[in-house]
C-alpha cells in the first residue's frame, strides 16, 4: 500500500504539452449513462448506511426502478437517432435482474465500464480480498455480456478503499472516473502498471443539476456553454479537452427533459471539433500517445 495519500502531481494546465485528438479534433466527447439497480433493504456498512431514511426503502427504489423500466429505453431510442455509442457504467448485478437491457446496449456495442455490483453495495470496509473479489467479478460479468474486456471503472457511490487504484490498475483497468480534478486526462500515482483519471462532470451530472432544482431548459444550456468554452480555449490554446456528460435513466428521460435534452445534444454531435468516443477509447489514444510526454513533463513518478 503507499504510504502517502497523493495520487496525482499539481500541473497548472498553461505548463503542459499541448494535447491532441483524432483527425485534429478539439473536444474528446464520450456521454455516460449510468445503469444502476438499487437493493430494497441492502445490508449496511459501518462507514455509510445503504439507504439514510426508512428501509425498506419503498420510494427511492421505485423512483430509480423508473430508469430501468423505462428511461433506459427512451435514451437508447434518442442515441440511435444520432447513431451514437453511449459508455454504460454498469452495476453488474443489473445483468441478472435486466438481462435485456444488457443485451440490447451489448447490441449496439456501447463500451460497458464497471460501477460495482449494486449501487447499495459500497467498497468502504472491504477487506483486500472481498475488494479483488468484486473487481473480478466485473470484469467476468462485462466480459461474459460485452464480449470486451472492461478498461474503465467508477465506484458504486464513488467509494474507494486506500488500495482501490492500485487494484485497477494492476487488473489492468486503463481509467478510473473517481476524480474531478481536471478537463484533461491525467496520470494516476499507483503501485504499478499505468492507470489514468478521465474527466467526468459532476457539473454536467444530470442528478446534481435536477436535484439543485435546475429546469430542463437551464440543463441543456449547461452542455451548450461547456461546449463552446471548451473549444473556444482549445482553439485559444492550441490543445485538447474532455467532455463527458453523465446521465442517470430515472433523471434525463423523464418526458418533460427530453425535447431540450435531444437539441443540446445534436449542438454536440454535430460540431465539426468534437470527436464523438467513448472512455475505452480516450483512454487508449491517451496512453498510446500522451502518458509518457505528460508524465515526463510534471514529474510524475514511474510506478514500483
Amino acid at each position: 500500500m503507499r504510504e502517502d495519500a497523493g495520487r496525482y502531481v499539481y500541473s497548472a494546465l498553461p505548463d503542459r504539452p499541448k494535447l491532441t485528438w483524432p483527425d485534429g479534433k478539439r473536444i474528446a466527447f464520450w456521454i455516460v449513462s449510468n445503469h444502476e439497480f438499487y437493493e430494497l433493504d441492502p445490508p449496511n456498512t459501518p462507514t455509510l448506511p445503504a439507504w439514510p431514511d426508512a428501509r425498506p426503502a419503498v420510494l427511492e427504489v421505485g423512483w430509480r426502478d423508473y430508469g430501468n423500466r423505462v428511461g433506459i429505453w427512451r435514451l437508447i431510442e434518442l442515441l440511435d437517432r444520432f447513431d451514437l455509442k453511449a459508455s454504460i457504467s454498469l452495476n453488474f448485478a443489473l445483468c441478472d435482474h435486466h438481462p435485456e437491457t444488457a443485451e440490447a446496449c451489448a447490441e449496439r456495442g456501447y463500451e460497458f465500464f464497471s460501477h460495482g455490483v449494486y449501487n447499495t453495495r459500497y467498497l468502504y470496509d472491504l477487506s483486500e480480498a472481498d475488494e479483488r473479489q468484486v473487481i473480478e467479478d466485473v470484469i467476468d460479468t462485462i466480459e461474459r455480456w460485452s464480449g470486451t474486456r472492461v478498461r474503465g471503472w467508477l465506484s458504486p457511490w464513488l467509494t474507494n478503499t486506500e488500495r482501490t487504484l492500485d487494484l485497477l490498475a494492476e487488473y489492468e483497468f486503463t481509467y478510473t472516473c473517481d476524480m474531478f480534478h481536471d478537463d484533461q486526462p491525467f496520470p494516476v500515482a499507483v503501485d504499478s502498471g499505468r492507470l489514468i483519471s478521465m474527466p467526468y462532470s459532476l457539473e454536467l451530472n444530470d442528478v446534481i443539476a435536477y436535484f439543485d432544482q435546475m429546469t430542463p431548459e437551464y440543463y441543456a444550456r449547461m452542455i451548450r456553454e461547456s461546449l463552446d468554452n471548451l473549444y473556444a480555449e482549445a482553439e485559444r490554446d492550441d490543445t485538447g479537452y474532455v467532455m463527458c456528460i453523465p446521465l442517470h435513466p430515472f433523471i434525463v428521460s423523464q418526458p418533460y427533459h427530453q425535447r431540450v435534452f435531444e437539441e443540446a445534444l445534436a449542438e454536440v454531435v454535430s460540431h465539426d471539433g468534437v470527436w464523438l468516443s467513448t472512455g475505452a477509447e480516450i483512454a487508449r489514444y491517451y496512453l498510446d500517445n500522451h502518458y509518457d510526454t505528460v508524465a515526463a513533463a510534471v514529474g510524475h513518478e514511474a510506478p514500483g
